[in-house]
């Protein structure tokens, strides 16, 4: 039971941080999936355990990089939002597939769907918070906001494959927060008109 938690957990840690950065979480559950050598961290089932690959490893931190520096860069940083609108949900569902199927019997299409929920509405709520940052900083606050994304990313991925269940409170806290920013500048702005 304990195990199944834990499983379901990690997932709702993954698929939350990738929809804040799609290649950290990838990149840290293929790196635990072969580092250490003897005993990976992560043992992935079929197909997900091809994201372990020295390939998909290659590409996933070619995709970071690119990724980093984009949402680093205002006006581009929108762009990649866009783009980023159908990766980061994608690559929530298959880190949740990938995490909860290693020690529960979730459904593969559940797991998929719920996954993709997950990060999507992270990145959403990350979308929408966006706006928020820029007009009050003339875009100066992006860069500062982008870096701490990444580092809640990388944060909640390293909680939620060492420590789950901690990093889904974490994840749960951090959208609650945001959404009640959001909302609150939302308010203000009604009440300025």
């Amino acid at each position: 039971m304990i195990e199944a938690i834990s499983g379901l957990s990690a997932a709702f840690g993954l698929a939350g941080s990738a929809g804040l950065n799609a290649y950290i979480p990838l990149l840290m559950v293929a790196l635990a999936a072969r580092f250490p050598l003897d005993n990976p961290l992560v043992k992935l089932q079929a197909p997900y355990d091809l994201l372990g690959s020295w390939w998909a490893i290659g590409l996933i931190v070619v995709l970071l990089v690119i990724e980093v520096v984009a949402d680093k860069i205002p006006a581009v940083d929108t762009v990649n939002d866009g783009i980023q609108t159908f990766i980061r949900p994608a690559a929530g569902a298959i880190l949740f597939a990938g995490s909860a199927n290693v020690i529960t019997d979730v459904h593969p299409i559940l797991a998929l769907g719920a996954g993709l929920l997950v990060a999507g509405g992270v990145h959403a709520t990350k979308t929408a918070a966006r706006p928020v940052v820029t007009v009050s900083t003339a875009g100066v606050g992006n860069p500062i906001v982008s870096t701490l994304e990444d580092i809640t990313a990388f944060v909640v991925s390293f909680l939620a494959i060492l420590l789950p269940i901690i990093a889904a409170l974490l994840l749960f806290t951090l959208l609650i927060f945001t959404f009640i920013i959001v909302r609150r500048w939302r308010r203000r702005k009604v009440v300025a008109l």
